[in-house]
């Protein structure tokens, strides 16, 4: 049980990590070294600190192939992001292949050999 709570966790540290992608998606739309550039790209900056800090954590408490494998969720919620934040169109193939990750970082987890 107290793998499956680092995780939840790891999945949370995910969904931070990929906002450093909403931050720098609004940075590039600023007029370079303007404020709203410097602080959104401080922000990524921030975002990305607080990621290698808190993977190393969840590291110790996770095998290896568990925590690669759960980083592909990052691609679920780039969709995620990109359909309500940005009005992107969400279509057929990334829905199916948000539902591809998902089973294989489902079947990764749930195997028996990689939580020893």
């Amino acid at each position: 049980m107290k793998k499956y709570k680092y995780i939840l966790l790891l999945h949370i540290l995910l969904a931070i990590y990929s906002m450093s992608g909403i931050a720098s998606k609004y940075a590039a739309q600023q007029e370079f070294l303007s404020v709203a550039f410097c602080l959104l790209y401080g922000m990524v900056v921030l975002l990305l600190i607080l990621y290698a800090v808190f993977w190393q954590q969840i590291i110790k408490e996770l095998p290896l192939i568990i925590a690669y494998a759960n980083k592909a969720v990052t691609v679920v919620w780039g969709i995620v992001w990109g359909t309500l934040i940005f009005k992107e169109q969400l279509s057929f193939w990334k829905i199916t292949g948000a539902v591809v990750i998902v089973i294989g970082v489902y079947i990764v987890v749930s195997s028996e050999e990689s939580m020893k």
